[in-house]
């Protein structure tokens, strides 16, 4: 698998976690011009969708393989975001895939 880079977001939304709130996390967004935009403590319903994606992908994905190396985890992890976002259709989205969904909407899907 080909490396590629990408450029950082404007803003990523977090909880308080205590991931969330350390020192390097707050140095690498003021390093790359990140806004780190914080939701309510204790309220997850904040980012219900996040929380949903969230699980799914450790039901789905984190907690089915053992990550042999950093390259083994990045493929398995690619694979599961592949058929996620553009084989399997979800129910929120009409049946179409998150792909077909952004297509249909005139938004070419980053990758």
């Amino acid at each position: 698998m080909g490396e590629f880079y990408r450029l950082p977001p404007i803003k990523i939304r977090v909880d308080n976690g205590p991931a969330f709130i350390s020192r390097a996390l707050d140095h690498w967004a003021y390093i790359n011009r990140v806004t780190l935009d914080f939701s309510r403590p204790g309220k997850p319903t904040d980012d219900a969708f996040v929380e949903s994606f969230n699980g799914r992908l450790r039901d789905e994905c984190l907690n089915t393989h053992w990550f042999l190396s950093l390259d083994d985890d990045r493929s398995k992890i690619e694979a599961w975001r592949t058929d996620f976002n553009e084989t399997r259709p979800h129910t929120s989205l009409g049946f179409m895939t998150p792909a077909e969904f952004a297509s249909s909407a005139g938004v070419s899907p980053g990758r």
